[in-house]
């Protein structure tokens, strides 16, 4: 990013604030063309092209940041594009510059012009060279498409005739937030053919995809002069077969045509949509695949795959890959299609483990991160609820806040970049300390009423709400939000477990962490003192309590409390967890030596389990256990999503338990791997591989009438050992099997 601030911002003299935009610039090329490239951005969402040719594949950029601080910069090569004449046209629209977490009654509509700032670079074969910067010299008009909104969806008219070409305007906008590229590129994956035309009892015309995805869809139309079509995208029928958008909210989700007597190839660019299903209206659909479905999310390379004999987690875990990749899209959004999509610290912080098996996530955490740290600076520590957030969005709350230690230490666990824990120290260690002020003298972090010192202080008032056990089902209310676990406890055990992965962070980089090995050890004390009582069980009588306790190794004496947790499941036969227990429930069980009830829990079927969305047809993670409730009805309205992913953090115990593909210990990027695969005689086999920086792991056991034979593959370079019930083997590089 050399030359991109010589040039302007710009935007048009006067606009609707709705309608898409074309800028526009002809330029000559006087001599011939040894190399051309552009940087380019926008404050809104953009697409380029050179002399009527896209010059990029990614779409939907710059992506999302915290633009008012950082806004990343492409820079395309458009080389093979450049003539002897030329023309540069770049539609923009209204992206994720305005976009918010509206009310029910927001009309969701942009209050201002998005913004263009871009810099051509032309290098001769005589090695001279010339710049075209944006600048009042441009021209500008509003386009075709005559609405854009992220929630909303585009309108596009063909019929409009577009005014004349106008001159820009320059704009005296900061150029200081520009930076270079640092995320992955958004871009088109999978497509899919419409796979059924179905009418619907209502009489509606749907097609359906047989897939939930991110994206968008395309298809050619040829509509009368002025004729509208409408296509409203969406998750589910209801259980008599009718289109069900209520779960939208406000979000509209709708793609409108307005013809003009000629055939056209539509397909949006300004925004996306969460959906498997497709409302049709004012076109007969006679032949459901002349419609396509196109998958978008940012680019990153697969490296996790699992199979096994059974078909119903294989259905599993085929969607938690939809799930990350449905919300992968430049930032870890909790869900795609409602009037929300955003970046939820929470959602983030109990998948990142098991993102970083199934892809390289590594470039686009490390953006996002970046986010972090710009929300973080002007909060006092606080973490935000979701970023990017460019206002008061709450935050600071348990288990969502922790992001900032979580995320940086398990991508140093899986790439094995201390760079990353170097670039985010501050983040982790701001936050700490964030807890440590709110915590005050008592170490322990709950209500205070002694507050005149910084009552006035949004950031620093210690009346914190937390989201608790999120959608757990421990309340007799199955609809209730918060859960039943104390959320004082989740904070101190978080408190506890944040300042551990400080201290282990902190030795990796040589950092003096004394003071904070002191602090842990006062914090896990206090945490005893309070939410244990006499009898050495948690106060709070739930499974996430004990979950919490026993994961993060603060009970000082874990049989009470293993005790209590093996109870709760089995007097309920089921999992109770939220978004907070969930990640751990397995884990801990298989530590705990109950491999066995960690599998009945995973093979349930009925609700509440992870195969019961499978039963009822998901294609995505559900956000809630009851997403779908047994009698056909649907959850709450306000808050039922069917591709939200934080569930589907059980497949770390798919890949590190039921395959057995784990780090030895915190020695990083799988320079030491023990694979210890737990067998069950429900399932005749299980394989799984991880692509890490160090080659691909593979691992794979199969039950025969004489045994179990396994395979193990380590790649050059690593230490790898098994065990496998009571004995443990060394493993040599390459394929290594064993019968048993």
């Amino acid at each position: 990013m050399n030359y991109i601030k010589n040039a302007e911002w710009i935007k048009p003299k006067a606009s609707n604030g709705e309608a898409g935009l074309t800028f526009f610039k002809a330029f000559d090329a006087g001599k011939e063309v040894k190399k051309a490239e552009i940087e380019i951005t926008a404050l809104g969402v953009y697409k380029l092209f050179i002399n009527g040719s896209p010059a990029h594949k990614s779409v939907l950029m710059p992506g999302w940041t915290d633009y008012f601080n950082r806004l990343q910069v492409q820079t395309y090569d458009i080389t093979p594009l450049i003539k002897a004449k030329n023309k540069i046209s770049v539609e923009v629209g209204q992206g994720w510059l305005f976009h918010d977490w509206y009310d029910e009654e927001s009309p969701l509509k942009a209050s201002t012009d998005p913004l263009l700032i871009a810099a051509v670079r032309l290098v001769y074969c005589d090695g001279a060279e010339e710049f075209i910067y944006t600048n009042s010299s441009w021209k500008v008009r509003e386009s075709i498409i005559r609405y854009n909104n992220i929630y909303n969806g585009e309108t596009v008219d063909f019929s409009y005739s577009p005014s004349a070409f106008s001159s820009a305007a320059e704009v005296p906008y900061s150029k200081d937030i520009l930076i270079p590229q640092e995320g992955e590129y958004i871009t088109e994956q999978e497509r899919f053919s419409g796979r059924k035309l179905i009418k619907t009892p209502k009489g509606e015309t749907v097609i359906d995809f047989g897939q939930e995805i991110t994206g968008y869809i395309t298809f050619n139309s040829k509509l009368g002069d002025g004729k509208k079509a409408k296509i409203v995208h969406f998750e589910m029928l209801d259980k008599d077969g009718n289109v069900y958008t209520a779960n939208l909210r406000s979000a509209k989700q709708t793609l409108t045509v307005i013809g003009d007597g000629k055939e056209h190839e539509i397909k949006p660019i300004f925004t996306f949509y969460g959906f498997r299903y497709i409302k049709v209206t004012g076109i007969r659909v006679s032949d459901p695949s002349v419609f396509t479905a196109i998958a978008v999310n940012s680019e990153m390379e697969r490296t996790g795959d699992f199979v096994c004999s059974d078909p119903y987690l294989n259905k599993l875990y085929s969607n938690i890959i939809w799930g990350q990749k449905g919300n992968f899209l430049d930032v870890p959004t909790d869900c795609p299609q409602r009037n929300e999509r955003l970046g939820w610290t929470g959602d983030a912080q109990v998948f990142c483990k098991t993102a970083s098996l199934n892809f390289d996530v590594y470039t686009f955490f490390k953006k996002w991160m970046g986010d972090l740290r710009s929300s973080q600076k002007t909060r006092k520590g606080m973490i935000p609820s979701y970023v990017p957030c460019h206002k008061d969005c709450g935050g600071g709350s348990a288990a969502w806040a922790d992001v900032a230690t979580i995320l940086p230490w398990q991508m140093y666990l899986t790439y094995g970049n201390k760079d990353i824990l170097k670039e985010n120290w501050t983040l982790m260690k701001n936050w700490v300390d964030y807890m440590v002020l709110k915590a005050k003298k008592k170490v322990i972090w709950e209500d205070d009423e002694d507050l005149e010192d910084r009552s006035t202080d949004p950031y620093l008032h210690n009346n914190q709400w937390h989201f608790g056990d999120w959608l757990s089902l421990d309340l007799p209310n199955l609809e209730a939000c918060e859960g039943a676990t104390n959320k004082h406890l989740i904070a101190q055990a978080f408190f506890c477990y944040s300042a551990a992965l400080l201290i282990k962070a902190g030795k990796v980089l040589g950092k003096n962490v004394e003071a904070y090995e002191k602090l842990y050890e006062k914090i896990v004390d206090a945490f005893n003192n309070t939410y244990i009582n006499e009898n050495g069980e948690m106060t709070s009588n739930t499974q996430t309590a004990c979950v919490l306790a026993l994961w993060f190794n603060l009970a000082k004496d874990r049989r009470p409390v293993t005790e209590q947790l093996l109870r709760l499941i089995n007097e309920s036969g089921h999992l109770t967890t939220g978004f907070v227990g969930t990640p751990y429930l397995l884990p801990l069980l298989s530590s705990l030596g109950e491999t066995k009830l960690a599998y009945d829990l995973i093979l349930r079927k009925e609700f509440p389990s992870w195969l019961y969305p499978v039963t009822k047809g998901a294609t995505t993670m559900w956000e809630r256990w009851n997403g779908i409730r047994p009698d056909g009805e649907f959850a709450d309205v306000g808050m039922n999503s069917f591709n939200h992913y934080a569930y589907g953090a059980v497949g770390q115990w798919m890949y590190e338990n039921m395959a057995g593909i784990r780090p030895d210990g915190d020695v990083p990027a799988y320079e030491k791997i023990l694979f210890a695969p737990e067998t069950d005689s429900r399932l005749t086999f299980v394989k799984a591989s991880i692509k890490t920086r160090r080659g691909e792991i593979v691992s794979q056991w199969s039950r025969t009438n004489e045994g179990t034979e396994y395979t193990f593959i380590v790649p050059e370079g690593c230490k790898a050992r098994a065990i496998i019930g009571t004995n443990e083997l060394a493993l040599n590089t390459g394929i290594n099997k064993i019968f048993m």
